[in-house]
């Protein structure tokens, strides 16, 4: 609790001392309690690893030389399990026993196993990449080597893995000029000439800071390769190239902007989150705040210290000791890991979605190119937070897409940005988009989909598209309706429990509290109507919680996240107990007669 209270607190000084100090909980050592905290810069290769897992994408083998027919045949199958865990991707270690001991094989044993790695890897249609090979050096006089092997699938029809990384930091800390690098294969001048192309309004480029949320994507070949518009003239291309792409979702670091940002980590489901910091400036401003939301909403974060080029190595290094000490405050509890070398950029890679608890830190310079190879290593071994069997789960259940964006374009009409929850959608697909503010749902069809600015026939669950609707009143859209299928019966609410913890406020939270609520693609201000159990709410407090919309009814799910804002006054739980809207009307041509829907 306490922790939450302190990266939400207003607290955000500029210098290292004050962030600090906070961390600390306000309590300052004296000189010789004083310790220096540095974070991990390796992580050594020992006799063991974890006992393999019989889910995920990772595979151990001792050896595979000349296996028999029957036997390369299981070992293929085995493949092509471990794939639909990793959605397309699988980790293989060499020269390690199931128990996870490392025994290493030697120089002929191994090229053999890798030779039936990749004729299992070809049976598949997959490729196959040697990570690293490392000898093991614990034994003396030993020549034996493991190796790590990424075997990723060739995706074809755009079922390309796809992870989806939300961008924070504080203003100027050197966010969109770190993307623009990494899509556009250039490096920066100086003066922010590479985050031109992100910038999606006028003001946004005369002033040089994001006040909107914005994609950029990059993709990897099935051998790991980088591919972005450095070599591809369009996002098609991209696509058509790539069997891995990652999505950044480039959000506001301006305090005043913060609606958005909270609105771009609720709504667009990230899969991880890149915290942006400068090393002239250390965490300072929204960065704080910022690294809060990520804990609140319990996603997996790294680190990021850009404009190395512009300070000394003393400055960084108190930049990169400031922020050691706040991630392994009682605030985070995170395990700082300084990736220093590709072997690091891979293990943190590896380690990372099955340890939450470890917190990868690059120092990079987006002027100099300094690490950013590491970086893109890193981005490129990544593995998604899902196996294959949650989405087949997820696309078993009604469809359900979320509009978070709305736009008019010529020639195409109507279009919705957003992300598909549940199911399938299809081209042709007839949807109930809703609830206006009576609570009704209306019927619209789908004309076409876009994925990534590439046309695509089918949307499966967890991925993020654009509907062009024809020629569907726009006017009758707004952010936080979602579609359906005519079938489902969804319930929509105008009032709702909570459990909720008060992180911070400075006086005291009464019944008739007015707030702005964030539940996943829903951004509307509620007003507190019963506090159960308490009269009133101090920082710190928890309880059980009434909320009214103020303006109309949504859509929301029993057990969603839950984040509440005014000014300096935040908050957090999650949804207990819906309260129905009068009447949830279904349009009555969605059920009698989709043909005549257009």
């Amino acid at each position: 609790m306490d922790a939450f209270v302190e990266l939400f607190g207003t607290g955000h000084g500029p210098g290292a001392s004050q962030a600090l100090s906070a961390a600390a909980g306000g309590r300052r050592r004296s000189r010789k309690q004083k310790k220096r905290v540095r974070p991990h810069n390796n992580l050594t290769l020992t006799p063991f690893l974890p006992p393999e897992a019989e889910e995920g994408n990772v595979e151990y083998k001792l050896k595979l030389v000349n296996p028999s027919h029957y036997r390369f045949e299981h070992l293929v199958t085995q493949m092509k399990w471990r794939l639909q865990e990793g959605r397309g991707e699988a980790i293989y270690q060499i020269g390690v026993e199931d128990s996870g001991m490392i025994a290493g094989l030697s120089d002929n044993d191994m090229r053999a196993s890798i030779k039936t790695l990749q004729h299992m890897a070809d049976k598949l249609g997959a490729d196959v990449t040697i990570l690293r090979e490392r000898k093991v050096d614990f034994v003396e006089n030993s020549r034996k080597r493991v190796a790590e092997v990424l075997v990723r699938k060739v995706h074809d029809n755009q079922q390309f893995l796809d992870l989806r990384v939300a961008v924070l930091g504080n203003v100027d800390a050197g966010k969109s000029t770190l993307l623009g690098v990494l899509t556009q294969g250039e490096l920066d001048n100086g003066r922010g000439r590479a985050r031109l192309n992100l910038f999606r309004h006028l003001h946004e480029i005369q002033s040089g800071r994001t006040s909107s949320i914005s994609f950029e994507i990059l993709g990897f070949t099935s051998k790991g390769e980088v591919v972005n518009y450095s070599d591809s003239r369009t996002a098609e291309e991209i696509c058509e190239n790539a069997s891995k792409m990652v999505t950044f979702i480039d959000l506001a670091g301006h305090q005043k902007y913060l609606k958005t940002t909270i609105f771009g980590l609720t709504s667009y489901a990230p899969d991880f989150v890149m915290l942006v910091i400068a090393a002239n400036t250390g965490i300072a401003g929204t960065a704080k705040e910022h690294l809060g939301l990520a804990m609140a909403l319990r996603l997996p974060f790294f680190i990021v210290v850009s404009k190395d080029d512009v300070c000394s190595a003393s400055t960084v290094e108190r930049t990169v000791h400031q922020l050691t000490y706040v991630l392994r405050g009682p605030g985070c509890a995170r395990v700082p890991f300084l990736i220093s070398s590709s072997d690091d950029a891979m293990t943190a890679a590896t380690k990372f979605p099955q340890s939450p608890s470890i917190a990868p830190i690059f120092v990079i310079s987006s002027v100099t190119g300094k690490n950013l190879d590491l970086l893109k290593t890193f981005l490129n071994v990544l593995p998604p937070q899902s196996n294959i069997q949650a989405q087949e789960e997820l696309m078993q259940q009604l469809p359900e897409f979320q509009v978070d964006e709305i736009y008019s374009v010529p020639e195409v009409g109507t279009v919705v940005g957003g992300t598909l929850y549940s199911g399938i959608c299809s081209e042709g697909d007839i949807f109930a988009v809703g609830p206006t503010e009576h609570g009704e749902f209306l019927p619209l069809r789908v004309n076409s989909i876009q994925r990534n600015r590439t046309a695509c026939r089918v949307l499966r669950a967890g991925q993020a598209a654009t509907l062009a609707l024809g020629n569907f009143n726009r006017t009758q859209l707004r952010k936080g309706m979602v579609m359906v299928s005519p079938t489902a019966r969804p319930t929509v609410c105008s009032a709702f429990d909570a459990d909720v913890v008060l992180l911070f406020h400075a006086g005291i939270v009464r019944p008739g509290f007015q707030v702005t609520v964030h539940v996943r693609n829903v951004r509307q201000t509620a007003l507190i109507t019963n506090i159960h159990g308490k009269e009133s709410l101090r920082m710190g407090d928890k309880a059980s919680v009434t909320m009214r919309f103020i303006k109309q009814p949504e859509y929301l799910h029993i057990g969603a996240k839950l984040l509440f804002r005014v000014g300096a006054t935040k908050g957090m739980g999650h949804v207990t107990k819906l309260h129905s809207h009068v009447r949830t009307a279904m349009h009555t041509a969605v059920l009698a007669a989709p043909e005549r829907v257009k």
